[in-house]
């Protein structure tokens, strides 16, 4: 998940995140935009809203993309994440 740590989404996403490994059992990549990394991903994948949740592959291929808010359901992150 792309975020910019100094903005208003920033709790509604660790909120998020906390939630969805409680949940799943599974963990969710935190990446604050401002950061080299975190520009290059931003690019790859031509996100233009924040927070993004990137679903993808183990080869690194898209799976599913979601722009800014509201954030998508847990179960639709899930099942991208499971056709993998």
């Amino acid at each position: 998940m792309l975020y910019r740590e100094k903005s208003e989404h920033r709790q509604a996403v660790l909120e998020y995140v906390r939630e969805f490994e409680r949940r799943t059992s599974r963990k969710i990549e935190l990446m604050e935009i401002d950061t080299k990394g975190g520009w290059d991903l931003g690019g790859l994948y031509q996100i233009t809203q924040y927070p993004a949740v990137i679903v993808t592959s183990n080869d690194g291929k898209l799976q599913n993309l979601w722009q800014g808010e509201p954030l998508p359901l847990m179960d639709e992150v899930v099942g991208y994440a499971l056709e993998q």
